[in-house]
């Protein structure tokens, strides 16, 4: 598997990191804010919101905690925004719809002495206060590395065609670093890529559409298919089964959704990353309270000069499916061997 740079740290070293001893605080209080930018992604409303609110209150009992999403609308997350800032928030948790769009909420804040913590995607033109996230150009390089050394070690011919890039949002500045990385992982790979996209909203039907025409055009001459997340993977794996492709060639994904582990264990996704967003959300949730409490949160690195932490992520692929998800409560049988999965949780060795 690919290995990412030492500067990383993972879910384990989590409860050192940042922050050291949360007994050294005054007992903080305030109103924190937690916007979100789609429900395209699952994970939000699934993983980011829960374990940021059952972080925070551990962490701030006292603290009042208000969470939107802006369901992929500039104007809507604007707008939640300013209606956080009206409600009287000392810290701002935001996930952009657009990072370019967002430098102006960050302007905004900080004239008001409101500390802004870009959340997963990054504000590139403008410094928040902070930025936590997963590494989201290790990513894509990971990604689309084990791709490579599964259609080798597979047997594909780099000469036989080349591969599709489904990408994230291009309004997703973290989109762009996970497009960096795929590009960084396929490279001196000798296969060819045939077509890119930057799938808008990363809406799985637009991926489906686009991977739907590009079936067309080069046929059998697609081998594998990088996808920046699990949403674009089942849209991608959506449009080859549609168009009787069988078997589907090779998709990688990001997310670790159910529906994408499904996918793998039913053998139509290759792999995808495993990166718990309670890890990102409970960061979020310390650095949040640093800032109520009047202390300067610690950072590993510094990205778009802005202090950063990010965190580890994992490649899941049948191989490790069991170990890394099942085994460690990730996710559970009963989730996961449902319907038409059963068969496949059978072959490897995931029970009720």
């Amino acid at each position: 598997m690919t290995q990412f740079p030492t500067r990383l740290i993972g879910a384990g070293a989590l409860a050192l990191s940042l922050l050291g001893s949360t007994a050294a605080f005054a007992a903080p209080s305030g109103t924190v804010a937690f916007l979100m930018p789609d429900e395209a992604s699952t994970r939000y409303e699934q993983h980011d919101f829960p374990g940021f609110e059952a972080a925070m209150k551990k962490l701030c009992p006292d603290c009042k905690l208000l969470y939107q999403n802006a369901n992929a609308e500039v104007a809507q997350q604007q707008q939640q925004f300013n209606s956080a800032i009206a409600q009287g928030a000392k810290v701002i948790v935001l996930d952009p719809v657009d990072s370019t769009a967002a430098a102006s909420l960050v302007h905004m804040a900080q004239s008001r002495g409101i500390k802004v913590i870009a959340y997963d995607r990054p504000v590139p033109s403008t410094p928040a206060d902070y930025y936590v996230s997963f590494d989201n150009e290790g990513i894509g390089k990971a990604v689309a590395q084990s791709l490579v050394e599964h259609m080798k070690a597979t047997g594909v011919s780099t000469a036989k065609g080349g591969v599709l890039e489904v990408n994230g949002s291009p309004t997703d500045a973290a989109a762009g670093l996970i497009r960096k990385g795929i590009h960084e992982g396929l490279q001196g790979s000798g296969y060819k890529t045939l077509s890119e996209y930057d799938t808008p909203d990363w809406a799985p039907p637009k991926a489906q559409q686009w991977v739907s025409g590009q079936i067309t055009r080069f046929g059998s001459q697609i081998v594998g298919v990088v996808a920046a997340n699990d949403g674009t993977a089942g849209g991608t794996i959506a449009a080859f089964k549609a168009a009787g492709v069988n078997p589907v060639p090779p998709v990688t994904g990001n997310d670790a959704t159910i529906a994408g582990l499904q996918l793998i264990i039913a053998g139509d996704q290759y792999n995808t990353i495993l990166k718990p967003s309670e890890i990102v959300a409970g960061a979020a949730a310390k650095v949040a309270v640093a800032f109520l409490s009047g202390q300067t949160p610690k950072a590993e690195t510094t990205l778009f000069k802005t202090p950063t932490q990010l965190f580890k992520p994992a490649v899941i692929t049948q191989e490790n499916l069991k170990a890394e998800v099942v085994d460690k409560g990730i996710a559970t049988a009963a989730q996961l061997c449902t319907g038409r999965y059963a068969d496949g949780c059978k072959k490897l060795g995931i029970t009720h």
